[in-house]
């Protein structure tokens, strides 16, 4: 027989909520700060690179305190879209890629967005 313990789901979509928003927060403060060398290296432009920072940056700020956390996992999900698309179609990465960032990583993130969205915050979130 399982040991059940309601507490451990909520704890989990805590941490979850709190891997996620950590690791998009590392990738969004980036565009805000360096918005035009992000942009050469993107092949942006600035404006899009800074409102793509924006966007990642909010929207992980609101995956981590779990405040209106399945719209900001939402947002989230679009941007992995987004990369995913970019990654696939147009720069040819493969899935795995040992000389740079393959699409593995972006598929997981893409998966814990949806993920929150399904689910929602949890019981341990600032929940409006």
């Amino acid at each position: 027989m399982a040991i059940e313990n309601l507490l451990y789901p909520e704890a989990g979509l805590l941490v979850l909520r709190l891997v996620i928003g950590l690791v998009f927060l590392y990738h969004g403060i980036p565009k805000l700060v360096k918005s035009a060398q992000m942009a050469k290296m993107m092949n942006w432009s600035p404006l899009l690179v800074f409102i793509l920072g924006l966007a990642e940056t909010l929207s992980a700020f609101s995956v981590v305190l779990g405040y209106f956390a399945q719209i900001g996992a939402f947002i989230l999900a679009l941007v992995m879209v987004g990369a995913l698309y970019y990654k696939i179609i147009v720069w040819k990465v493969p899935f795995f890629a040992h000389d740079k960032a393959g699409w593995e990583f972006d598929l997981v993130l893409l998966a814990g967005s949806i993920l929150l969205i399904t689910t929602g915050s949890g019981a341990i979130a600032f929940v409006p």
